[in-house]
């Protein structure tokens, strides 16, 4: 059973910057697909970045780009989302997702490992 925990989130100022970790369990991160979502109040959760299982590509949605980084530390089994130059509009609840079968995917449904989740919060 994988499992992943979220961690990092936080209050910040626009214009700062914040790095969110996850934490797999279960199995090696190369081994799977690894991703970030957020879901701000009100809005369906969205895709914002995402690692290949083979670690080689990297996927993120346009609002971000330029902006988040996703990385990983197979040594330490965990994934990063560094984020910079935050704006109030990416204030949401981030989460981590993980699949074994998927090679690399930007939508919810394909992945079955979820975190509970870590709250960012971008002050203007």
């Amino acid at each position: 059973q994988v499992q992943v925990q979220e961690s990092g989130g936080g209050l910040v100022q626009a214009g700062g910057s914040l790095r969110l970790s996850c934490a797999a369990s279960g199995r090696t991160i190369s081994t799977l697909a690894m991703a970030w979502f957020r879901q701000a109040p009100g809005k369906e959760r969205e895709f914002v970045a995402a690692f290949s299982r083979d670690g080689i590509s990297k996927y993120y949605t346009n609002s971000v780009k330029g902006r988040f980084t996703i990385s990983r530390d197979n040594a330490k089994n965990t994934v990063y989302l560094q984020m910079n130059s935050l704006k109030p509009e990416d204030t949401a609840v981030y989460y981590c997702a993980a699949d074994r079968n998927l090679g690399v995917g930007t939508t919810i449904s394909g992945y079955d490992y979820w975190g509970q989740g870590t709250q960012v919060t971008v002050s203007a």
